[in-house]
C-alpha cells in the first residue's frame, strides 16, 4: 500500500470523479462549494467504497457536508474494518 493518507486518497477520488483540480478539493471544501449535487455524491460514495473496500451508510452519508467530515467517517470505517480483521486472526 502507498504512503498516501486516507485523506489524500479520498480527496483524489473526488477530484478525479468530478474532474476538479486536486488543489481545489480541500478538507474545508463542502460538496456545495465544489458544485457536487446529490447524484454526484451518490457516485462518489460508490467510488469511495471501492477505493477503501468499505460500506458507507447512505443515511449517515447524507449528513456529511464537508470533505473533512467525509474523511473522518471513512477513517472510522477503515479502522473498524482493520480492528475486525485483527480480531479474526
Amino acid at each position: 500500500m502507498s504512503d498516501e493518507t486516507i485523506q489524500e486518497r479520498a480527496l483524489r477520488v473526488i477530484a478525479v470523479k468530478q474532474r476538479l483540480p486536486l488543489e481545489s478539493v480541500t478538507p474545508e471544501s463542502t460538496f456545495e462549494s465544489l458544485g457536487i449535487d446529490s447524484l454526484d455524491r451518490l457516485n462518489i460514495l460508490f467510488d469511495l467504497e471501492g477505493e477503501f473496500d468499505i460500506e458507507i451508510n447512505d443515511e449517515e452519508a447524507k449528513k456529511v457536508e464537508t470533505m473533512q467530515q467525509m474523511v473522518d467517517g471513512i477513517q472510522k470505517l477503515v479502522d473498524a474494518k482493520q480492528q475486525k480483521a485483527a480480531e479474526a486472526q
